[in-house]
């Protein structure tokens, strides 16, 4: 009798004989059988595999098993000793109840196919490797996901041997995810088969579409080698380069007019044959002439002029970057005042508009000072005394500067050049400098439109605020801070009059024009209209009116940025410290008002005042020439 009928016929019926019978008779059997045991577990295995044995029929005995498992005497299935303690306390537990003892049925187990089989034979047969701790190592099953080592386990253990797990793995990590389930350009085929079949072509015909090849896949860790190839130059601080070929030719006609001349050398006065080979405007002439170097010996060569040229086009490529390299000869990337003074000296001495003007050598300065000082105030944005090509950028200095060449009257170019306007700011500073020195003090400020501005205001400009140098020292205002002064109270609209009087008020220096500093300087106003006889509104109200005109941002503060906004930022200023302007905005018209806030209007209040106050200088001039005896009546008084 064999080991496996034996131990099917213990099975069958295992209450025939009494447990001690039972360990004697198998202690001699296996005594019996101890040298033939692994050829004895070899048949069994071979017959449970060909299916002569269902062990699922039988019914195992609990001294059989390890002591890791347990027999549920219930099903006959094996459990762990846990799980086997679990159920048989919870039996107790109902039992004690009073309960029907309820019977746990056994977890479906799937029939395993031959292949699983033959697989299962073939991995018992193999020796299986273990790591340095010991445990065993199983490289199906150990990597990839559940649905991986799944796959894995359905495929044919043969086929999967011949190839390696290893290198399934790794080529199914390599593959795409798209690649599992479909390749690559498969459904643009099929697009493309269906389109020819409703057409009415067979697709057996038609030739195979070639799929075409994927494009390389880019690692992670991979970078290109030149950046600046994929990332093309967006920032062009000085301008965007002219090409190659516009610059050959701008180089040949300079040299084509330096030919023209005896020697190939150009003089100061026929340099603007230069400056048009160049393609600048006319009246950079002079500065271009002393750029390159003909201060010195009277003229500028062909070979100094294409060097000095070759070395701006290579640094500057826009109009604004080469005026500021043209006017400072490449020493500085701005613009002070006494850059601006060869080329307003150019416009006095050429300008055809100007020609009364040459043989007034004395006042070729004041207009030249004038000019600069008018084009500060509306270019230098940033009040630091530099332009620079951002700000030279946005304003419209080299469009005015190219008006100038077509222009022959200059009084029509009202921005920076007007001679009335150079008249009227002269005029004015004349009056109120008793001893022409060109330095006026706080006294002579007061006087200005008869001691209109309030005493508190002038000793905010004297302060420092909107002063700078050596005058503000000795409390003095120099002609070019005046001609400031003058521009922000007849035009406080303007921008930079904006922010002129913002800092005269602004006391505490916050940025915020605060109550208590309105306060201080309505007081002022307050106390001048009670000496004159004239009601003068509340405090409290006027700060309501000031409010609601303005609407700031902030309750209770007033920013720069809302007076901007405030289209009526004039009558703000005017309430606290210009006593006539302010009276004269209460007595008029609120529909003129309005028309002069709107944004049509191009006529700007500076340019009302100096064409109005240019015609009375005119008429007082014509009547001196009339009644001499007028002019020396009024100088002694």
């Amino acid at each position: 009798m064999s080991t496996v009928d034996y131990a099917k016929l213990r099975f069958q019926d295992p209450q025939q004989r009494s447990r001690a019978a039972q360990r004697l008779e198998d202690s001699r059997s296996m005594a019996r059988g101890a040298g033939a045991t692994g050829a004895q577990v070899t048949e069994a295995r071979s017959r449970y595999d060909n299916g002569q044995i269902n062990i699922s029929d039988s019914q195992w005995r609990a001294e059989w098993l390890p002591g890791r498992y347990a027999v549920d005497p219930d099903s006959g299935v094996l459990m762990p000793p846990e799980s086997w303690r679990r159920k048989r306390a919870l039996q107790k537990a109902a039992a004690a109840a009073g309960d029907a003892p309820r019977t746990v049925s056994p977890l479906p187990h799937p029939q395993l196919t031959e292949e699983q089989k033959a697989h299962i034979r073939e991995r018992t047969l193999s020796p299986t490797p273990y790591n340095a701790a010991g445990v065993a190592i199983r490289p199906f099953l150990t990597q990839g996901s559940v649905a991986e080592r799944v796959s894995i386990f359905e495929k044919c253990p043969a086929e999967l041997r011949q190839r390696g797990a290893s290198t399934e793995l790794q080529d199914k990590m390599r593959q795409p995810a798209i690649a599992a389930w479909r390749a690559q350009n498969e459904v643009k085929d099929k697009a493309q088969t269906y389109g020819r079949e409703r057409d009415g072509r067979s697709s057996t015909e038609s030739p195979p579409a070639s799929s075409p090849k994927s494009p390389p896949r880019r690692t992670a860790n991979a970078r290109p080698a030149n950046k600046s190839a994929l990332i093309p130059k967006f920032h062009f601080p000085y301008g965007r380069p002219e090409s190659r070929d516009k610059v050959e030719a701008q180089l040949q006609r300079i040299q084509q007019a330096f030919n023209s001349y005896p020697g190939g050398q150009v003089p100061k006065d026929k340099f603007a044959a230069i400056a048009k080979a160049c393609e600048l405007p006319l009246y950079w002439k002079v500065p271009l002439f002393l750029a390159a170097g003909g201060e010195k010996t009277g003229h500028v060569t062909a070979a100094a002029f294409l060097d000095f040229w070759k070395r701006l086009l290579a640094t500057s490529h826009d109009q604004a970057s080469r005026f500021v390299r043209v006017l400072t000869a490449g020493q500085r990337t701005h613009l002070v005042p006494e850059d601006l003074v060869p080329l307003v000296q150019d416009v006095v001495e050429t300008h055809p508009g100007l020609n009364f003007l040459k043989e007034a050598i004395e006042f070729h300065s004041r207009y030249v000072h004038t000019v600069i000082a008018r084009i500060f105030y509306c270019v230098n944005r940033s009040w630091s005394g530099r332009i620079t090509v951002a700000e030279l950028r946005r304003s419209n200095l080299l469009k005015t500067i190219q008006l100038l060449e077509q222009e022959e009257d200059i009084n029509q170019i009202t921005d920076y050049f007007s001679y009335e306007h150079f008249y009227v700011i002269y005029c004015k500073f004349w009056e109120l400098d008793k001893d022409h020195d060109l330095l006026i003090d706080k006294s002579d400020v007061a006087r200005h439109n008869d001691h209109a501005v309030s005493s508190r205001i002038i000793d905010r400009i004297f302060s420092g605020a909107v002063t700078r140098g050596s005058a503000r020292k000795q409390e003095k205002m120099t002609y070019m801070e005046f001609v400031w002064f003058l521009l922000s109270e007849e035009d406080k609209k303007h921008p930079t009059a904006i922010e002129y009087w913002f800092r005269c008020m602004d006391l505490d220096g916050d940025g915020y024009l605060s109550m208590y500093e309105l306060e201080y300087f309505y007081e002022e106003q307050l106390q001048r209209m009670e000496a004159l006889g004239i009601e003068a509104l509340p405090f409290e109200d006027c700060l309501c009116w000031m409010l609601d005109m303005v609407q700031p941002e902030t309750p209770g503060k007033i920013a720069l940025s809302d007076l901007k906004q405030c289209q009526m930022s004039n009558i703000f200023f005017d309430t606290f410290f210009n006593l006539e302007k302010y009276l004269e905005h209460d007595q008029r018209d609120p529909f003129a008002l309005q028309r002069d806030g709107e944004p049509g209007q191009t006529m700007s209040d500076w340019d009302r005042f100096a064409a109005e106050e240019y015609e009375l200088l005119v008429a007082e001039e014509g009547a001196a020439e009339q009644d001499p005896e007028l002019v020396v009546v009024e100088e002694t008084q």
